[in-house]
């Protein structure tokens, strides 16, 4: 990092000047192939086998997230509804909590923000059911009380987490943990997405037959 001191003999401001943008991309790149190396294969698939045993029974995957994680979760129940039909398989039946914002602000305002998705789920939840959540810090309060909800009707519960797990690690039936330090949100959410993206690549690929 540079300092850039003024030349004026009464002031002497100091201005610091941030890294060069090249150095960060850099970094960040590397260090999302890192933490990427480091995620355990066998647990990514055992979501792919739990996500393909609901679809063979025609059970129901809701998925759900907050901030950054609503728009992985989002965009993940787009693949898994619409990219996997090309495998030839039934379709997966998913819905993503965090989409219905009518819904989903009705349940904040009136029940409190922790009860958005479980709100939710009582209207939906079926035992044989899978609910997957997206979390960075694993402490949401709406996760939290939505896999308390679904493990009491008997829903396979995973989720997507990273930093340490928090709550929900301990909570769920399979947990798939991005361990990277509290607050890297951007490198959590990058390695999630590629999660997301490998067990669809996996669902896409299955044919009728060969399961």
């Amino acid at each position: 990092m540079r300092t850039i001191r003024s030349e004026s003999p009464h002031v002497q401001p100091v201005i610091s000047t941030p890294p060069e943008t090249s150095d960060v991309i850099s970094m960040h790149f590397e260090n999302v192939r890192r933490v990427l190396a480091e995620v355990q294969v066998h647990a990514v698939r055992r979501l792919v086998d739990i996500f393909r045993e609901a679809r063979d029974r025609g059970a129901f995957i809701y998925i759900a997230g907050n901030g950054g994680s609503s728009s992985t979760a989002s965009h993940w129940v787009n693949d898994l509804g619409k990219a996997t039909k090309r495998s030839g398989c039934r379709p997966l039946k998913v819905m993503c909590l965090s989409d219905n914002v009518s819904w989903f602000s009705a349940l904040s305002n009136d029940e409190g923000y922790e009860r958005a998705f479980s709100g939710q789920l009582e209207n939906f939840a079926t035992p044989g059911d899978v609910l997957a959540c997206i979390s960075a810090s694993g402490n949401s309060p709406n996760l939290v009380r939505a896999v308390e909800l679904a493990r009491g009707k008997k829903l396979t519960t995973v989720a997507l987490l990273g930093f340490d797990g928090g709550a929900l690690r301990g909570l769920v039936d399979e947990p798939v943990c991005v361990e990277t330090e509290k607050g890297k949100y951007e490198l959590v959410e990058d390695v999630h997405s590629a999660i997301c993206h490998a067990v669809t690549r996996c669902l896409v690929a299955d044919r009728p037959g060969l399961n």
